[in-house]
């Protein structure tokens, strides 16, 4: 009799012990079917407030990792296709557009003579790519290291057109003297340029995309505030374009011979 009541208890045990198991899986499982459930809810939410991580262009389908100086344009994202007309010099537009890749400028010339900046802002990005090599190599973007492939020539020739129709306003070469001014320190850069704004007391870079937050007006624009160099793989692509040796001497603002 003892020794069948002390089976029983051993067996009565037995199925108390693999109950008790298979409950603490149970709850493992749903603990993380849980983990996964808040886990996937984050991602969506990561997703949600993180648009200009991957983002389509105008000009190329970008998808990288921000790095903290790439925030800094925030993006920059896509600017607008066009802006209101601003109030330009009056200029005669020019013909003689020297370029040493056969690029036409007589858009970009005609596009700010008309006031149309936010066309120019795009156009003078889309010949970067263009005079850099970029687009031979079938990219739709500038590296920093396909400045060095930009012609003086055409260089000099939209920076004639920016400084012409902007009455020495705009252009890289007053980006240039506003950088040596900041002391090479890109947030004081930006501040100088109009290149940012606030939020309540928040101080953020400017957005382009939405409804854009830069100013295509040479009016109401600060020095320097056009054209617009995005940051989003870094500030490498503006330092260069700035150290161009181009602006090593003022001939670049010799006006082509007829």
């Amino acid at each position: 009799i003892i020794n069948i009541s002390s089976s029983i208890d051993h067996h009565r045990e037995a199925r108390a012990l693999c109950a008790l198991a298979k409950m603490r899986i149970f709850l493992s499982a749903v603990s993380v079917v849980a983990t996964l459930a808040a886990f996937l809810g984050a991602c969506d939410a990561f997703s949600a407030v993180l648009p200009s991580v991957t983002r389509q262009t105008s000009n190329t389908f970008v998808s990288v990792a921000l790095t903290t100086e790439a925030a800094a344009m925030a993006d920059s994202g896509v600017p607008p296709e066009t802006s209101d007309a601003s109030d330009v010099a009056e200029e005669e537009i020019p013909t003689n557009l020297p370029s040493d890749v056969g690029m036409d400028y007589i858009p970009l010339a005609t596009m700010l003579a008309t006031g149309q900046l936010a066309e120019a802002d795009q156009f003078t990005r889309d010949a970067l790519i263009t005079i850099s090599g970029a687009r031979e190599k079938g990219r739709n973007f500038v590296y920093f290291t396909d400045v060095k492939n930009i012609p003086n020539t055409d260089l000099a020739t939209i920076e004639r057109l920016w400084n012409k129709f902007s009455k020495g306003k705009f252009g890289y070469s007053v980006q240039k003297k506003k950088w040596k001014q900041s002391k090479g320190d890109f947030e004081a850069f930006c501040r100088k340029i109009g290149w940012t704004t606030t939020d309540g007391e928040v101080e953020r870079k400017k957005r382009w995309f939405g409804a854009s937050e830069f100013t295509y007006d040479v009016k109401k624009a600060p020095e320097g505030h056009l054209p617009l160099t995005s940051a989003l793989r870094g500030t490498s692509l503006l330092k260069q374009l700035l150290a161009h040796p181009v602006w090593d001497n003022d001939d670049w603002k010799k006006e082509p011979e007829a």
